[in-house]
């Protein structure tokens, strides 16, 4: 059961057909029979259910296809570490950033990180929480900074920062005569009021006024803060956002929502994923940053 072996084994429990696996290891179709009897007779056991076009796994043959999904990728991945070894750290960082995150986060571990591993590169991808998740998904992002929540059973996380929420509203609203620094969600409940376009945090949203027994009347929800501050400014409504995603505006004013609301940004890589040195690395990077 050597690591040749395993490859031809991934490839035909994957194609379940030995004619089709065959050619995409570019050899004949008996030697590649040959060694799946060999591989049955040395586990003794039976690995596929051999149907007239296709083949099925067994119990064993799923255990044995994701364990040698794991041995090949630990394989390889080990020869790039030697081959890297005195060379310094090399790769692609696959980094996606939450849409409406303070940008000072992601770009400054970027920035460090290639000071200090200057043949590291990296692939950045923009996008709402669901999206980057989604990516994550299909391989197409292997760490990212998302907004709260999230799925603890899928992702790994740590917090990398917390942010208020707050009403903003354009300078003549009435909103901006008020003497208080907070804004009371009784208060808001006056008010036409403009959404987050994620579904998990709108939703949250509208919990804090459910449990204040208040009504709320939702005009619009946005994907991107800074179009709900916009609408915001054009006396659209008052727009409910995360402060760090607030830009300087001589248009609009914003107060805390009283009650201590938040949102968490959240560090995040699959679970039980495969993830390159690099990638690693930037993760222990990154956290070293927070004492985790």
């Amino acid at each position: 059961m050597d690591i040749k072996t395993l490859r031809y084994f991934v490839v035909v429990a994957e194609e379940k057909n030995i004619t089709k696996a065959a050619k995409i290891l570019m050899m004949s179709q008996p030697p590649l029979s040959n060694q799946m009897k060999h591989l049955e007779e040395e586990l003794q056991t039976t690995l596929f259910i051999r149907g007239k076009r296709s083949l099925t796994l067994t119990e064993e043959g799923k255990f044995l296809y994701q364990k040698a999904k794991d041995i090949i990728s630990l394989s390889e991945k080990t020869k790039q570490d030697v081959l890297l070894m005195g060379k310094g750290l090399q790769g692609t960082v696959s980094l996606g950033l939450f849409l409406d995150m303070d940008e000072e986060i992601g770009s400054s571990w970027v920035a460090s990180f290639i000071k200090d591993n200057p043949f590291v590169r990296f692939r950045i991808t923009n996008g709402s929480s669901d999206d980057l998740i989604e990516k994550m998904r299909l391989g197409l992002v292997s760490v990212a900074v998302i907004a709260s929540p999230y799925d603890q059973i899928l992702l790994n996380s740590f917090k990398v920062k917390e942010s208020k929420f707050v009403a903003v509203f354009g300078k003549e609203h009435r909103f901006a005569r008020i003497n208080n620094d907070k804004i009371k969600i009784d208060e808001l409940s006056k008010e036409p009021l403009i959404l987050p376009g994620r579904q998990a945090i709108a939703d949250s949203i509208r919990k804090w006024f459910k449990k204040n027994n208040s009504n709320l009347n939702v005009v619009c929800e946005v994907d991107d803060a800074r179009n709900s501050v916009e609408l915001a400014s054009k006396g659209a409504g008052i727009a409910i956002v995360p402060e760090g995603t607030l830009l300087p505006s001589d248009l609009v004013l914003s107060k805390e929502i009283d009650g201590d609301r938040k949102i968490e940004y959240l560090f995040v890589w699959r679970k039980g994923h495969q993830l390159s040195t690099v990638e690693e690395n930037f993760i222990d990077y990154v956290k070293s940053i927070y004492g985790i």
